[in-house]
């Protein structure tokens, strides 16, 4: 029995997830943010146009907008400074603590506005039953926003589900040709080549152990690694037929990416590219970090004719360009093109780890 090849793979690194961390999250991007000063400014709106005596609806207006959001920003302040406390809570909970947050704000700057206003002589009523309006009106518009808000999270975390199944959908289409070009691959150097054909059904194993652990990341380096053990098993299929070119920098960015997502971009410039030409052609893959980008490129030679190329690079990269956005909360992406000496490009993009401190 010949000595054994076999190099295993890496296991994978943390599952892709493509949920938020907390429901409290979504508050501290800029559109919620401006959704959040909007909203005050109609409820001051409001509160200045409500009375019948409209005389004076513009400085109403202005006191009105003011004391929301101060409310408002003092409220989301001391949410984000408890972010760490609140991730720990059941969601229900962290529900009734926002709304608890909330009424001690309005408390807080209720009472301030009182002894700006008793010592100028602006309010008629007592302090007390200031402060009952206050409060109640903050309660009404908490359990609105409450309940608003619960609809927006149940509506993402449903969102979330569909896109992760998928995801899930889109890795578990690994088409069977490839599958079967290697079992003849490996059938035909069983007798001629042995130690070659081991290694073959071996890193078929465990490339094929890789797709279906389900999505996961791991890092580039352990996916590169993916990619050559692949493009070795086509290498001994095609012989001279295929040439690869590696052009890649040492070290390599450490950076994490969905497994087998730059695979499918070398098995696509295999079948539409070289498979499809009589006397082979040339596969190039390059990275490069830049600007805050990882940039992994993939070109290779294309038939003259163009017949169903473009088609088939289509399929194939779907899966590839839907894990990396997922991964990367939309950010990166895959894209193709031909370029003016008529190669296929596929390009990988990938937001840069900010770099470790010194």
């Amino acid at each position: 029995m010949p000595a054994r090849h076999h190099r295993p793979i890496p296991s994978p690194g943390r599952a892709l997830d493509t949920s938020a961390a907390s429901p409290l999250d979504a508050l501290w991007r800029p559109t919620a943010l401006m959704a959040v000063m909007l909203a005050g400014e109609a409820l001051a709106l409001i509160l200045a146009l409500a009375p019948a005596d409209t005389t004076d609806w513009l400085v109403r207006f202005g006191l009105a907008s003011l004391g929301i959001q101060w409310i408002a920003l003092g409220t989301l302040c001391t949410l984000f400074l408890a972010r760490r406390l609140l991730a720990r809570l059941p969601v229900q909970w962290v529900a009734w603590a926002c709304l608890g947050i909330l009424l001690a704000m309005t408390l807080l700057v209720s009472a301030a506005a009182w002894g700006l206003a008793d010592m100028t002589g602006g309010i008629e009523h007592g302090r007390a039953a200031f402060m009952a309006r206050m409060l109640g009106l903050a309660l009404v518009v908490g359990l609105l926003a409450l309940l608003t808000y619960q609809n927006y999270w149940q509506a993402r975390q449903l969102a979330v589900r569909t896109k992760q199944l998928e995801l899930e959908s889109l890795r578990a289409r690994i088409r069977p040709h490839f599958l079967f070009n290697t079992l003849n691959t490996s059938a035909a150097l069983v007798h001629a080549r042995p130690d070659e054909a081991e290694r073959v059904l071996l890193d078929l194993a465990d490339l094929f152990r890789a797709a279906l652990r389900g999505p996961e990341r791991i890092s580039l380096e352990k996916e590169i690694e993916l990619t050559r053990r692949y493009l070795e098993i086509e290498s001994l299929r095609f012989g001279p037929r295929l040439r690869v070119h590696w052009e890649l920098p040492d070290p390599l960015p450490e950076a994490d990416v969905p497994a087998l997502s730059l695979q499918p971009l070398a098995e696509n410039a295999i079948r539409h590219g070289i498979e499809r030409l009589p006397g082979g052609g040339d596969v190039r893959i390059s990275l490069d970090r830049s600007d805050g980008w990882i940039r992994v490129e993939v070109a290779n030679d294309m038939p003259t004719d163009g017949s169903r190329a473009a088609e088939g690079h289509r399929i194939g990269l779907n899966s590839a360009r839907e894990r990396v956005r997922a991964l990367s909360d939309g950010r990166g992406d895959v894209e193709t093109c031909i370029d003016a000496q008529g190669r296929h490009i596929a390009v990988m993009r990938l937001p840069a780890p900010p770099p470790p401190p010194p």
